[in-house]
């Protein structure tokens, strides 16, 4: 398994907009193309998620996740806002690059904790915050992950 394969241009945006918390979660949401009510549905999963604890890792990036049944499988969306936004990273410091998972309750290829470790993995190699911040393109984010064989 490959981050690469869950991946497509349009879950990519490399320019939110939102300046905190709950308006990043909204945008990265948004990009999964759902209906209004799973839209708020998911919304409210993530933010139960998050009052758990922080999923800001550290050198900037979130891995903002959680289980709903408003999808039929794993879906994955990527999102970077330059200017940061205070996350309450384990850090302390704000947070650029936003990998959002969400997975079905019951799932028959059980992929959301390895993707989860991948998507972890990859975000502790060496230059992947300076890579992320360089994109351009939506294309420029896939090779990267192509690239790094995550």
């Amino acid at each position: 398994m490959v981050l690469r394969e869950f991946f497509d241009k349009d879950v990519v945006a490399l320019d939110l907009q939102g300046d905190s918390k709950d308006e990043i979660l909204k945008e990265l949401i948004a990009l999964l193309a759902l209906d209004e009510k799973s839209e708020g549905i998911l919304f409210k999963m993530l933010k139960r998620r998050e009052n758990l604890g922080s999923t800001g890792i550290g050198r900037g990036i979130a891995i903002p996740h959680c289980r709903s049944l408003v999808v039929n499988r794993l879906r994955i969306a990527f999102g970077r806002r330059k200017a940061g936004v205070e996350f309450k990273a384990i850090d302390d410091h704000p947070v650029h690059y936003f990998f959002l998972i969400v997975a079905p309750p019951l799932e028959v290829s059980n992929q959301y904790l390895p993707v989860l470790g991948k998507i972890a993995q990859f975000a502790k190699e060496p230059q992947v915050p300076e890579r992320l911040a360089k994109l351009e393109t939506p294309e420029e984010f896939l090779a990267l992950l192509e690239e790094k064989s995550v």
